[in-house]
């Protein structure tokens, strides 16, 4: 079972004391990060594993290997045997681990950690691709029978993530501790069970004096309670959701807390990627079940699905994927979500004698367009890029036009509904309004398919101006209740 390893990094050993017993139920290790000590700390870290009153990592990092000791190697080398030093027969008082690089080789030190059961964690550290010699690196690590091997590199694609659980794969029952630094490689972490790493390093999020000991390290509560990290197996199914950069995604909270709620041995997890083909080949690697498509790659995806609905094909867009046994068959529960969503709002059943301004042409604009004229409404496509207006509204003879002052102009007809669909005013751009000079009346219903922040600038407006405003929560909800039933074959079970 993978451990979850809690990474210290105050200044003071008091506070990284105090962020123990904050955090201790959520954890199995600690590792003391002595490079981010204060000098005159450093003193005092020998009685740290007593202190902590759980099993610890020593760790003092080099500046070169993503650390913060900038003094000598020798300095380095005399406090790490001061640390180790005076070892007690009861090893709950001396440090369980001690993480050495792989260049670093101190006979003497790791034979008197051996001599009282203090495990050596041999590492080291990549922060520039590419990984090309991963394999033959880590395997030349494998000189010592007893170490634990470490290897954490900075994942600049998916396609290096794949490369860790490859490889992983290749060590079978090896003990080592595989880590994918960044936001690209979060997953790796969430799935470390999976990966057979034998740790999963975290962070103590919202501590704004604790700096992050590597790129990407989640929180331990987020890993308990969210992905309910102890709780599911190797065999675990891995659902998930595509897209770039999904810094505001809500579907893991939903569907882990289904998973939960049914007792299922499953997790859902986050995969962003700029292009598409790094997640396919990931997700064969991992086995993953499902997962749903968001911006930028609801059309990207089509190239690689075996089979798609015809909803799909007419809207030329996949929300959804499932794994079957002929390939990836590809949904759109976006249609369903966006009218169920908007017609409940305003309190009608279609669109009829309704006419709409859609904002974007992309995966998301296509399933709104698509809905708008199945339920008899008409419509504008505004869009930066002119092209990709005119083909879109070209499918359903709808008016189109750039995201300019002429085509704002044009609003005045179609300005019954305003459907916002691109990812500009979505977290962390929050301040982003892709209608800032259009002027509203007050008259118009205005929905904008975002939903973090709840109300975005254009949202702010809007209902500054006394207009109806919807944002994207419960078409969010509803579309993925309907990638339930893709994953499940069974309807979402509305209780």
């Amino acid at each position: 079972m993978t451990k979850i390893c809690l990474c210290l990094t105050a200044k003071t050993i008091e506070r990284d004391l105090e962020i123990i017993k904050k955090y201790r139920k959520y954890i199995d290790i600690a590792e003391l990060r002595a490079d981010c000590l204060l000098h005159e700390e450093c003193f005092s870290i020998r009685r740290f594993p007593e202190l902590a009153g759980l099993p610890v990592i020593l760790t003092i990092r080099r500046k070169s290997d993503g650390g913060n000791f900038d003094m000598s190697e020798r300095s380095r080398i005399v406090l790490l045997s001061k640390a180790m030093a005076f070892a007690e027969v009861d090893v709950r008082h001396n440090f369980a681990y001690v993480d050495l690089e792989e260049d670093l080789e101190l006979p003497s030190l790791e034979e008197a950690a051996r001599a009282f059961g203090t495990k050596i964690i041999r590492s080291f550290h990549s922060f520039t691709g590419p990984h090309d010699k991963l394999r033959e690196r880590i395997n030349a690590m494998y000189h010592v029978g007893d170490e634990i091997v470490k290897a954490a590199i900075k994942a600049e694609s998916l396609d290096d993530v794949t490369q860790l659980f490859e490889i992983s794969r290749e060590l079978g029952d090896r003990e080592k501790i595989l880590v994918g630094m960044g936001d690209n490689a979060v997953c790796s972490r969430i799935l470390s069970q999976k990966l057979g790493s034998y740790l999963c390093y975290t962070a103590a999020k919202g501590e704004p004096d604790l700096p992050q000991a590597a790129p990407g390290q989640p929180d331990p509560v987020e890993l308990n309670t969210l992905y309910r990290f102890r709780s599911i197996t190797q065999d675990a199914e891995i659902y998930g959701i595509l897209g770039y950069p999904l810094k505001a995604t809500a579907s893991p909270l939903f569907f882990n807390g289904v998973f939960e709620r049914e007792n299922k041995n499953a997790v859902y997890v986050a995969f962003p990627s700029q292009l598409a083909a790094p997640f396919f080949r990931l997700a064969d690697e991992i086995g993953l079940r499902g997962a749903a498509v968001t911006v930028p790659h609801k059309e990207a995806v089509l190239p690689h699905l075996a089979s798609m609905s015809d909803q799909v094909a007419s809207v030329g867009a996949c929300n959804t994927i499932v794994r079957t046994d002929e390939g990836w068959s590809g949904y759109n529960t976006d249609t369903e979500g966006f009218s169920g969503s908007l017609l409940d709002f305003i309190g009608r059943k279609d669109f009829k004698g309704k006419r709409a301004t859609i904002i974007g042409a992309g995966g998301a604009a296509r399933a709104v367009a698509s809905e708008l004229h199945r339920l008899k409404g008409k419509a504008l496509i505004l869009n930066r890029n002119k092209l990709r207006a005119q083909q879109l509204a070209g499918i359903y003879n709808f008016e189109y036009a750039g995201l300019d002052p002429d085509g704002l102009k044009l609003i005045k007809k179609f300005s019954d509904i305003i459907i916002q669909t691109t990812s500009v005013g979505m977290e962390p751009d929050v301040n982003g309004d892709p209608l800032r000079n259009y002027q509203f009346t007050g008259k118009e219903v205005v929905m904008d398919i975002i939903y973090k922040p709840e109300r975005t600038a254009l949202l702010k407006r809007a209902a500054a101006a006394n207009c109806r405003v919807l944002n994207g929560a419960d078409m969010l909800l509803r579309q993925a209740k309907l990638q339930y039933q893709h994953f499940f074959g069974k309807k979402y079970p509305e209780e």
